[in-house]
């Protein structure tokens, strides 16, 4: 993994084989902040107009490499776009950074100023420095620079962003690996092992111990498959701590659709269904190593959904933990049924408020699109979480509960039906965080994040490359954060 540090002095004299300095955005030639003094007058004071000349404006975006003048130790000098001086804000400088860094790809070291907060040019360059191992035997391609300094930067900073980073890391890394090689019980041996590295408590719970429990939604999607299903229960209790908060995941390993069996096409994406599980853990994680003084719980229900002689059919009713029957019409619809377990479960510790995170509907990315996440549940909470995205440069829009869909979630044989009566797709994303609220008690404190579409990226931009994007673990971080004391 790439070392983050802190630089000190002027960035031109940097000993690294790029220097990164961004630019203010101007009429005809981009403005050169004092950050990048030195550097511009290794350039005889001619950089705005040599950036110029390559049409780099200093606009949010641009990015142009250049050739080092012989009075500087670097090799190149990359000069990014920040826009308007009086325009730039936390999140358009981690994304100037963080695109900085992956174009440095397969350079040793880079050394980065941006004008402005420091923290925030970290968190970006290191988040830009992720790249998925993968499993090819050879020729796997420039890899990230093996340090980064960040100028104006201290050593806490850069220990902040690389411990964020790294929480983001693990989540998208899981998120990448192949559904046969992190099945229910192998997943659940790497959350034990992750939270062991970090200091936390781990219990995990096997299909005996989910049918003692009246686990009846995490086994039935998982009794299908012949990795039986797990529910995993991190434990960070820091001293002193006050408040208590439940990070809730669904974890679905592959989903198959089950009985109720998804078309072939794009079916391979599939193994992502459990990418909520990996940011509550990676969540839960960074908030140990960074010592965060708030008690913490995550729950996460991990199953592989799969069609057999033993799997759970539409027209089944099956009782979840907190003892509610769900009459079941699409066993499609598989996230809610082993998060009304995991709901029901985190209720009983009684926290201060709960999130749970899902890549739970298809109709969250038709609502909302690849970059903003779906909230649901208590509008106080849902509210919190909106404000939490937007400081750390993610995103998140607040639903309704319209009477008309709640209505729709009514069962003639249940307590509740899984889906809404005649398999109606009218607010498919609400329909899903309805069906949950029936599992948390109305005075609990809660909110339901669907990140079905912000989960993948689908394309490149800024920090963030194309494929997993460990969000919403720097959210849930934020909140974390504000519970705090």
């Amino acid at each position: 993994m790439t070392e983050l540090v802190h630089g000190s002095g002027d960035i031109a004299g940097a000993r690294a084989e790029v220097i990164v300095v961004g630019v203010h955005a101007g009429d005809e030639a981009p403005v050169v902040p004092g950050s990048a003094a030195g550097v511009d007058a290794a350039f005889g004071g001619r950089l705005a107009e040599t950036l110029a000349a390559f049409d780099n404006t200093g606009k949010t975006g641009a990015l142009t490499r250049l050739p080092a003048p012989a009075d500087l130790p670097a090799k190149l000098v990359y000069a990014v776009g920040l826009g308007g001086a009086a325009e730039v804000d936390d999140e358009t400088l981690r994304r100037a950074a963080g695109s900085a860094v992956r174009a440095a790809f397969g350079r040793e070291n880079v050394a980065i100023a941006l004008e402005g907060d420091p923290v925030a040019t970290a968190t970006g360059a290191a988040l830009g420095a992720y790249k998925f191992d993968g499993f090819k035997t050879e020729g796997g391609g420039d890899g990230p620079p093996e340090s980064i300094a960040v100028y104006g930067a201290t050593e806490a900073d850069a220990e902040r962003a690389a411990i964020l980073a790294e929480g983001v890391a693990m989540t998208k890394s899981w998120v990448s690996t192949p559904a046969n090689l992190l099945r229910p019980p192998t997943f659940a041996a790497e959350i034990e092992r992750a939270a062991a590295e970090a200091g936390i408590e781990a219990e995990v719970l096997d299909p005996e111990a989910l049918s003692a429990g009246g686990y009846g939604g995490i086994l039935a999607v998982g009794g299908g498959s012949a990795a039986g299903p797990r529910m995993v229960r991190l434990s960070y209790r820091p001293e002193g701590a006050a408040k208590h908060v439940v990070l809730a995941g669904k974890g679905i390993t592959f989903d198959t659709g089950g009985i109720s069996l998804k078309p072939p096409a794009g079916m391979w994406d599939m193994k992502s269904d459990m990418a909520g599980a990996a940011a509550v853990v990676g969540a839960t994680v960074a908030a140990a190593k960074l010592g965060l003084g708030v008690n913490v719980t995550c729950l996460v229900g991990l199953a592989e959904n799969m069609p057999s002689g033993s799997a759970y059919r539409p027209s089944d009713v099956i009782t979840a933990r907190n003892g509610k029957t769900i009459e079941v019409l699409n066993t499609d619809a598989e996230g809610r049924m082993v998060l009304a377990d995991v709901l029901s479960r985190a209720a009983e510790d009684e926290p201060d408020a709960v999130y749970d995170v899902a890549t739970l509907t298809g109709g969250q990315v038709i609502a909302l699109g690849r970059r903003t996440f779906g909230l649901m549940g208590r509008e106080a909470e849902t509210e919190r979480v909106a404000r939490a995205a937007e400081a750390v440069g993610e995103s998140g829009w607040p639903m309704p509960f319209p009477e008309d869909l709640v209505a729709l979630m009514d069962s003639p044989i249940a307590d509740v039906s899984q889906c809404a009566s005649g398999l109606k797709r009218d607010g498919h994303m609400i329909q899903g965080g309805i069906f949950l609220s029936k599992f948390v008690p109305d005075d609990l404190p809660w909110a339901h994040i669907d990140i079905a579409g912000p989960a993948d990226s689908g394309e490149a931009y800024g920090y963030t490359a194309k494929g997993p994007t460990g969000v919403p673990v720097r959210t849930l971080v934020a909140l974390l954060e504000g519970f705090e004391g």
